[in-house]
């Protein structure tokens, strides 16, 4: 098996993700998976797909991830492995779909508007 290239993204997080055949280790951004996401939520929303698979141990992982916040970038981090592993065996889709792992999540920061605040706070109203 080669390196499987993949894309996760996130609000305005961008995951490049690369998986090979290994020993379960984990890079972001030339940094270990415990030293780059230090909470324990953080972590399991990376291994999630690994974790449901079964496969924490059979792939080497390396991600080049950049923009947006940590959760994030964890959740851009999550899809990227989630297509990763589908295309290195189709028969995970039927694991991972269920658990809402291949959808991406649409939601972005709402622009504002002119004339207000923020993009749907006002400025307060005087009638006299």
């Amino acid at each position: 098996m080669e390196i499987v290239h993949k894309i996760g993204r996130r609000k305005t997080a961008v995951a490049r993700v690369y998986v090979s055949k290994g020993k379960g280790n984990i890079t972001i951004n030339k940094r270990e998976l415990k030293n780059y996401f230090t909470t324990g939520t953080l972590q399991y929303k990376v291994m999630q797909p690994l974790a449901l698979t079964e496969n924490e141990k059979t792939y080497d992982i390396t991600v080049n991830v950049f923009g947006g916040g940590v959760t994030g970038q964890a959740e851009a981090i999550r899809l990227g492995i989630t297509r990763a592993l589908v295309s290195i065996d189709e028969d995970y889709r039927a694991i991972l779909k269920p658990e809402g792992l291949l959808t991406r999540d649409p939601r972005m920061v709402e622009r504002k508007k002119f004339g207000q605040k923020k993009a749907r706070k006002k400025y307060q109203f005087s009638k006299r």
